[in-house]
């Protein structure tokens, strides 16, 4: 059983709509070729039939899944975030004192995690070395290449 995970307004509107679109369109076509896969007689050497019935199971598992992580999901109020220190939801610039290369990142849940629109997970190896330091900080994160610095620059909500 998978813990609390926090997640904006926005991305718990998407999880719910993507469920309602499974529950309610996928399903149903689900159950129509199921039955339209029966009518063509004999259910032993029928693949259809077979294969039909194995995409219901497989989505009736994805939708218990999503409804599952909706039940531990908890909605983060974007208007009281605490910018001292880098925390989920901050927009936190870092230079790399390796490479010298300035980045910014928004922290995020797992499932808002978008590296080509600069949003880094907080269980990410950067997110987690980051997470709690504040402005001036240096963070050592441990990587596939090693260790890398990034000195914390600033942090904004």
């Amino acid at each position: 059983m998978a813990g609390l995970q926090y997640v904006t307004k926005e991305t718990l509107e998407q999880m719910k709509a993507e469920l309602q679109r499974m529950k309610g369109v996928e399903r149903p076509a689900a159950s129509r070729a199921i039955a339209e896969a029966r009518e063509k007689g004999d259910l032993k050497e029928n693949a259809e039939y077979d294969s039909a019935k194995e995409a219901q199971g497989l989505l009736e598992a994805k939708i218990a899944a999503m409804e599952g992580s909706l039940a531990n999901l908890r909605v983060l109020d974007e208007s009281n975030i605490d910018t001292s220190k880098v925390s989920i939801l901050t927009k936190v610039t870092l230079t790399n004192l390796g490479t010298k290369k300035q980045v910014t990142y928004k922290i995020v849940s797992e499932q808002e995690a978008d590296l080509k629109a600069g949003k880094i997970s907080v269980t990410s190896p950067i997110g987690k070395g980051i997470l709690g330091k504040t402005v001036g900080e240096t963070a050592e994160v441990k990587a596939p290449a090693g260790i890398l610095k990034f000195k914390i620059e600033e942090i904004t909500a």
